[in-house]
């Protein structure tokens, strides 16, 4: 596996004059396009004529002196949960099949749109983002970049926009992420993505799997290409932030759940980082989290993910529920039995969670652990068999969901070596501490990459 192309790498091509938007944009439908590829099943919708319009009103820009961004004439690809004007947003699902076109741009798209970004279309995902496995049984499964002879997972359920970038179909994707949907495929297909603070990114526009916990963020080749998207989409303003000094930052590790489980490959990885962070510096503390043990509890109870998809789909189920994937209408279903009161003890014991677990990691830089603690499982044995199904999605979710549940930001980044299967090690912290945790994220890469040589 190649790293992909980072958007600092186009730009420069673009700004020497060496590539233009429209062979950038032509590459990447050509990528769509080929039939030895994952193309089919990794774009749901795809508009070339506005792609290559796109991409000559962006040279016509340039050709007149200005840049809007560091986007200019870049290929974006945007998950099948955002509104496109003149386009049916259809979620990764069948049931929302000849329902009306949106009337305009969800504000991410119109933000990325403004900023000069080329949108080669939207991504396949997980039915309604309601998995962490990324596998969709109406527009079929993207092959993880990873060992595609045997065919493993993307992760989900930002499936297709992962996809998109490994296989040059984009230079970053925008995705979602309830409960880990853009840090899992970003670590199960060696990228870096960026979740953030949830209310830091306009969810209007775009089809909701849970209010309380949606965030809308990047998958891409670095953290650099991270920051410069979340600058744009949040409409921060704010550039591309420094590495923060790696010598003494403080990195929490926690000892409580989230390395249960854990494979050889992802074991030996996390190990291999530890060691070379605290080579280069870094002050990593072991520490406890007993509020991790009880979320599983919290959940089981029905959570906030069940009732709030429930409100939103309990009209469509009437209507098209045959149409649904069984296993995300059973997950779906649980809202319904659920009382008012049921949906306020949750978000009680979510504000009494989120209270003991920002005290625990008062005073360090950034908690650190394994994003998903088993590499890529297989896509046959998944389809196959519903206990396997769900008993590898909680697996994979459990990690990434405390940081959802915690209003938190994070980053995944590779930490992996060139010939092993990919491993993402999570950069994560407390609320509205995006920049910094991009700026730790920087600080961590850059040591990564050296010991990966690159």
């Amino acid at each position: 596996m190649t790293r992909p192309l980072t958007i600092r790498t186009a730009a420069a091509a673009l700004d020497a004059g060496t590539t233009t938007a429209s062979t950038l944009a032509d590459d990447a439908l050509s990528r769509i396009s080929d039939p030895a590829g994952e193309g089919a099943r990794v774009f749901i919708r795809r508009n070339d004529q506005r792609a290559r319009h796109l991409a000559a009103a962006s040279e016509r820009t340039r050709a007149a002196g200005f840049s809007r961004s560091p986007l200019e004439g870049v290929p974006i690809s945007v998950k099948d949960l955002f509104d496109i004007a003149g386009e049916t947003t259809l979620a990764g699902s069948v049931a929302l099949k000849g329902r009306p076109v949106a009337t305009g741009n969800a504000p991410v798209v119109s933000r990325l749109i403004a900023a000069g970004a080329v949108i080669t279309g939207t991504t396949n995902m997980s039915e309604f983002a309601f998995s962490g496995i990324g596998i969709n049984p109406h527009y079929g499964t993207p092959k993880n970049p990873y060992d595609r002879a045997t065919g493993r997972v993307p992760g989900g359920s930002s499936s297709g926009a992962a996809v998109s970038v490994t296989d040059g179909m984009a230079v970053a994707a925008i995705g979602t992420d309830t409960g880990g949907s853009i840090r899992i495929p970003s670590a199960l297909c060696g990228l870096t993505g960026f979740k953030p603070t949830a209310r830091r990114v306009s969810a209007k526009g775009v089809v909701p799997l849970s209010t309380s916990l949606d965030s809308i963020g990047p998958l891409a080749a670095s953290v650099t290409c991270c920051a410069i998207i979340d600058a744009i989409i949040s409409a921060s303003g704010e550039g591309v932030p420094e590495a923060a000094p790696i010598r003494g930052l403080r990195l929490a590790v926690p000892q409580t759940v989230v390395l249960d489980g854990m494979d050889k490959t992802v074991a030996a990885a996390f190990q291999r980082t530890l060691s070379a962070l605290s080579a280069a510096g870094a002050v990593i503390t072991e520490i406890e989290i007993p509020e991790f043990e009880t979320l599983s509890g919290i959940y089981a109870r029905g959570g906030l993910v069940a009732p709030e998809a429930w409100h939103w789909h309990r009209a469509l189920l009437e209507e098209a529920g045959d149409t649904y994937d069984p296993r995300v209408k059973a997950r779906i279903l649980r809202g319904r039995d659920l009382s008012a009161a049921d949906y306020l003890d949750a978000l009680a014991a979510r504000a009494a969670w989120t209270a003991g677990v920002t005290e625990r990691v008062r005073g360090y830089d950034a908690v650190i652990l394994p994003t998903v603690p088993i590499i890529a499982p297989e896509i046959a044995p998944l389809v196959a068999d519903d206990t396997a199904f769900f008993a590898a999605n909680g697996l994979i979710l459990r990690n990434p969901t405390f940081f959802n549940f915690l209003d938190g930001c994070g980053l995944s980044v590779p930490c992996h070596r060139p010939d092993e299967a990919p491993v993402g090690l999570m950069i994560a912290g407390t609320a509205m501490q995006d920049r910094h945790i991009l700026s730790v994220g920087l600080a961590i890469e850059a040591v990564l990459d050296a010991v990966r040589g690159e």
